[in-house]
């Protein structure tokens, strides 16, 4: 999964629009997106939208844990059947049970938003196996850490990648890029992501998703190693597992090897 995109969820006009964009996610926000006033229409509106297409690729961004709202939010979406929600503000792995002791069925994507919660990333990222992923909400984790633009958060994003991955869950998205009409930015920001590890981001916009397919998309050269190194172990016929050496000299480890695979498993993504 490269992208996920945005969509305030007090706006339903826009819903056909954000799926017709080409996201591999559309998040429909319940939370900072929609005032106070909005919350109730909101709610009903993106929860029908989603009850009405199971199997969809979307997912429900509820409002945090103490507010007025997030006991509706869940009663309504326990109606949906494997309903996705992302949560915000989650500080522990008792605050994601919390929310699948209400909607069992839930696949979870735990936004991680604090210094607390960032020390406990990989205990949130093996609360359960219905959490399907953790990310940054950048802005507030920035804000409590004191630190301005992303070299102040490469820290962090670093800690996220590897919770994410012990926790076997791959890699995570990016976060926002909240400036629409900064392409370069943009740009420029998603290869900073994709060096420390991620795969993807989450867009508020819909002209912001081919920047970042084509910023994390893997170069014809990777592509062409990965294939080269995995053709090269099948024609030599050895067994995976330990250091292989080829007949060309080359000594390749199993974290070669999945690297390789990684590569061609997105292409092959990208493809279809």
């Amino acid at each position: 999964m490269l992208t996920a995109l945005y969509v305030p969820a007090n706006r339903p006009d826009r819903f056909a629009k954000a799926v017709a964009a080409g996201p591999d996610l559309v998040v429909f926000d319940l939370e900072d997106a929609v005032p106070v006033d909005d919350k109730a229409d909101a709610r009903s509106w993106a929860v029908a939208w989603v009850a009405a297409r199971s199997g969809g690729s979307f997912e429900v961004r509820v409002n945090a844990a103490g507010t007025p709202w997030i006991e509706d939010d869940l009663a309504a979406l326990a109606a949906v059947p494997a309903a996705r929600i992302r949560l915000p503000k989650v500080e522990s792995a008792a605050d994601v049970r919390r929310v699948l002791d209400q909607v069992p069925t839930a696949r979870i994507t735990a936004l991680i938003e604090s210094p607390l919660g960032l020390e406990r990333a990989f205990e949130i990222a093996t609360a359960d196996p219905r959490v399907v992923a953790i990310a940054l909400g950048e802005a507030d984790l920035a804000s409590s850490l004191g630190v301005d633009g992303p070299e102040g958060l490469a820290w962090a994003r670093g800690r996220l990648v590897s919770a994410s991955r012990a926790a076997g869950l791959g890699a995570p998205m990016l976060s926002v890029y909240p400036h629409v009409n900064d392409e370069e930015g943009l740009r420029r920001t998603c290869l900073e992501g994709r060096a420390l590890g991620f795969v993807g981001r989450t867009a508020i916009h819909p002209r912001q998703l081919a920047p970042i397919i084509e910023s994390f998309t893997p170069s014809a050269t990777q592509v062409a190693d990965a294939a080269a190194l995995l053709a090269a172990v099948d024609k030599a016929g050895v067994a995976e597992g330990g250091v292989i050496v080829l007949p060309d000299g080359r000594m390749v480890d199993p974290a070669m090897l999945g690297r390789a695979r990684e590569i061609l498993d997105l292409m092959e993504q990208l493809e279809n």
